[in-house]
């Protein structure tokens, strides 16, 4: 199975705060990877250091075939809830800006970018709304939006971060079949708080809680998370959905 990444022995501190310490991983072409972990664990900054937006403190990201370099191997869908939906800019734009490079700022987008752009806005369904400003759409049509961004240039890996934040079910579910599909020519990175739907879907998880502990399976108890240092709750879902919660002692007043 061909590397595309491997992070070793990862560190990356703000000022004094230890964000990430000693994190290892290696990402394959073919994998699909659920990173869970709370907030403040350091999820955010796993993504940002395999983006190249943070300098590690120590440790190193090796990229295969000079992955980094190119640049457009790696696609990258954002928190959407944090755009500005004000900025004046329409879906096509938004999904045309997926091609920039560093030396291609200033260059006019050329005709193989627009069958780009027209095979991606109908492998997404959002034909209809390739002329309307970016302010205009719903949450789920915002997702598939930024998702043809982050797919145009045909990454060689694919890092999502909490896609299903704000989104209605169905899109949800739609979402999470079109992954599969992606998963047959790309390795995905998918960031959740949503264990329970993840491990449908993905391969493997990545716990992270300042360290990260790698677990090679979509299966995985509450023991073992335990063992990693990750304590999220799995939420099931099947006929009657429910949470598995840790044991805890219940006080009681005589």
């Amino acid at each position: 199975m061909n590397k595309l990444i491997e992070i070793k022995n990862l560190t990356v501190k703000y000022g004094t705060y230890v964000a990430l310490q000693d994190a290892n991983l290696t990402i394959s072409q073919s994998d699909f990877i659920g990173v869970i972990g709370p907030n403040g664990g350091g999820k955010t900054t796993l993504l940002k250091a395999i983006l190249g937006l943070i300098e590690p403190t120590s440790g190193e990201i090796i990229f295969a075939d000079k992955l980094k370099e190119k640049g457009s191997d790696i696609g990258y869908l954002p928190q959407v809830n944090k755009f500005d939906h004000r900025f004046p800019i329409t879906v096509k734009e938004v999904i045309l800006s997926g091609l920039a490079r560093k030396n291609r700022w200033a260059k006019p987008y050329m005709r193989k970018d627009n069958a780009s752009l027209d095979r991606i806005v109908e492998e997404l369904g959002i034909q209809n709304l390739v002329s309307k400003a970016i302010g205009e759409l719903s949450g789920g049509q915002m997702q598939r939006v930024f998702l043809g961004r982050a797919l145009i240039s045909d990454p060689r890996l694919l890092i999502l971060d909490e896609p299903d934040t704000y989104v209605d079910n169905q899109f949800e579910h739609e979402l999470y079949e079109m992954l599969i599909e992606l998963n047959k020519r790309m390795a995905i990175m998918l960031v959740s708080h949503d264990v329970g739907t993840i491990t449908t879907y993905v391969k493997g998880i990545a716990c992270v809680n300042t360290t990260l502990n790698y677990h090679p399976s979509n299966i995985i108890s509450p023991e073992q998370l335990k063992a990693y240092n990750c304590p999220i709750q799995i939420i099931t879902h099947g006929e009657v959905p429910h949470t598995v919660l840790g044991t805890h002692n219940h006080l009681h007043k005589h």
